[in-house]
């Protein structure tokens, strides 16, 4: 069999990895055409071997919608033990393989929320500078493509509370998160303990936007306590000079409540109203469970974060 680089379309003994390969870039892209780009063949050559595909497995696979190529159940139902394969057959390809973060050049990915730009991300980058200086870090948003982009290899890692991932996914507990208040250390209406009765008559500013704002959302409704909001926010970001410089009330995690409470003149004070805690943690695809740069990536946080908390 004669044996080059690339996999002759025209070989009528196509080795099943690449047909394994197209499989799951089907089913990520739902594209012809990204599928053939990214393998580096024609649509033509793609085509094939998706008939191919439709032979060896005796069903459709993909139907052609205006969302582009969707899979059919038998498609959903394969797609899991496929990429385990295509895992497995990766691990075997780089057996020995390891990562060395002083003369790495690689970008690393991480999702994470914006109270972690300001709590987890100036301690990871201090890290990351002393021990791999060549390393570049790319930081997103979480989001509702944060599984995808996981699964696809286009993220490395999330932090922070990413509710909804499915099968395929790893997860490790880094620290538990309560619920805390934020005020003006010289609050005229607060003393030293923040009570029910204060968190009803006061106003407040809340952050709309984040998987934890829609926790302390559901516990308020259920205990029937509305906030006074006078103002909103998407994010963390400028809530320290607000709430130091205001006599509004910020309920908040309390990792980024301690946080702001040392940068800025302002007193903490547990939450009067009970809200159900979380644990912050990181969380990656099953694809990259063993390749080495994820591995190190994720002992870093490890070791800098877990069950540290706000420190």
């Amino acid at each position: 069999m004669r044996r080059t680089n690339s996999v002759d379309a025209a070989d009528p003994q196509l080795p099943d990895v690449h047909l394994l390969r197209l499989f799951d870039l089907l089913y990520s892209t739902h594209s012809v055409t990204r599928a053939a780009e990214q393998l580096g063949l024609s649509q033509p050559t793609v085509s094939i071997w998706l008939g191919k595909l439709r032979q060896k497995l005796h069903d459709p696979l993909f139907v052609r919608t205006p969302a582009g190529m969707q899979p059919t159940p038998h498609a959903d139902a394969l797609i899991v033990p496929a990429r385990e394969a295509l895992e497995a057959l990766r691990r075997l390809s780089v057996k020995g393989a390891v990562f060395e973060p002083s003369s790495s050049t690689r970008r690393f990915r991480i999702c994470m929320t914006d109270a972690s730009h300001i709590t987890l991300l100036p301690r990871l980058l201090a890290h990351m500078r002393a021990l791999a200086p060549g390393v570049t870090l790319e930081v997103a948003r979480i989001g509702d493509d944060t599984a995808h982009a996981l699964q696809a290899g286009e993220a490395d890692i999330a932090l922070g509370l990413v509710p909804g991932l499915e099968a395929g996914f790893y997860q490790q507990t880094l620290y538990p998160q309560d619920w805390v208040c934020l005020v003006n250390a010289n609050h005229a209406r607060i003393g030293k303990t923040l009570t029910l009765r204060h968190y009803k008559a006061e106003a407040h500013v809340g952050i709309v936007a984040g998987t934890g704002a829609q926790l302390l959302a559901d516990a308020l409704e259920r205990q029937g306590v509305q906030r006074r909001i006078v103002l909103e926010l998407p994010g963390f970001l400028g809530l320290g000079a607000i709430v130091s410089t205001t006599d509004l009330v910020a309920t908040l995690p309390r990792h980024i409540g301690q946080t702001l409470a040392d940068i800025s003149a302002m007193a903490l004070h547990r939450c009067p109203v009970p809200v159900p805690p979380f644990d912050v943690k990181q969380h990656w695809h099953a694809r990259y469970h063993h390749e080495p740069g994820n591995r190190w990536l994720r002992g870093v946080v490890a070791a800098l974060f877990m069950r540290s908390g706000s420190r």
